[in-house]
């Protein structure tokens, strides 16, 4: 089977599985942590050489706050688990936003963990707006003109992305690294995963025609 070099994850579903769950819809976002160790040791048995993990977006932000405190600490919570393993960190967002978590700041340069070993990008408080610049108007010429900032450019392109939830949209998830990437969706939400939903999904890659345009 040919494994992806890289493979970004879109984890949705976490609300709606609380809701169906009797639970309040803040209260989903623990319930992914443990899948997001699983899936790291099973692609890391695989091969895999870069994994991305979607955490919250700057969009994320303007849930209500008791919702946004709990998908912050399950990101930090989540970085607090794979500091247990061996594996190279990157976490990726808007720093200059209070809505970064403080505890994540000493990571968002690439940081070997233990041995290091698998590329593990974070998005934590990300836009691709704010990734890839903003426009700013050329007084001189009165053209706007694109800042020659693009903040992922650690992360390479994207091979497979799997998103959870039944949602078929990339949520502004790293569009320059995705832009031939395959997209691969599972209806169950993010809280249910197990081995199979991997599986399956590059099993379906496997199958796919890699010609990146050519």
């Amino acid at each position: 089977m040919r494994i992806p070099d890289h493979i970004g994850f879109i984890p949705d579903g976490n609300r709606r599985w609380a809701a169906e769950k009797g639970l309040s819809k803040e209260q989903g976002y623990e319930w992914g942590l443990l899948p997001g160790l699983m899936l790291f040791r099973l692609c890391k048995n695989l091969g895999v050489k870069e994994l991305t993990y979607y955490g919250f977006t700057t969009d994320n932000t303007k849930r209500p706050s008791v919702q946004r405190e709990s998908f912050t600490k399950a990101c930090t919570n989540a970085v607090e688990l794979l500091l247990k393993e061996n594996a190279s960190l990157l976490v990726l967002g808007n720093t200059e936003s209070p809505m970064f978590p403080k505890e994540l700041l000493p990571y968002t340069t690439r940081t070997n963990i233990g041995g290091g070993g698998v590329k593990v990008n974070f998005l934590v408080n990300y836009g691709w707006e704010w990734d890839l610049g903003k426009l700013d108007q050329n007084s001189s010429s009165n053209r706007n003109t694109i800042k020659s900032c693009i903040h992922s450019s650690d992360v390479s392109r994207i091979d497979l992305i799997i998103r959870w939830g039944g949602r078929r949209r990339l949520s502004g998830f790293l569009p320059i690294q995705s832009v031939y990437s395959d997209f691969y969706v599972i209806n169950d939400y993010w809280p249910d995963f197990k081995e199979e939903h991997l599986r399956e999904a590059l099993e379906w890659y496997n199958h796919q025609d890699i010609t990146l345009g050519g």
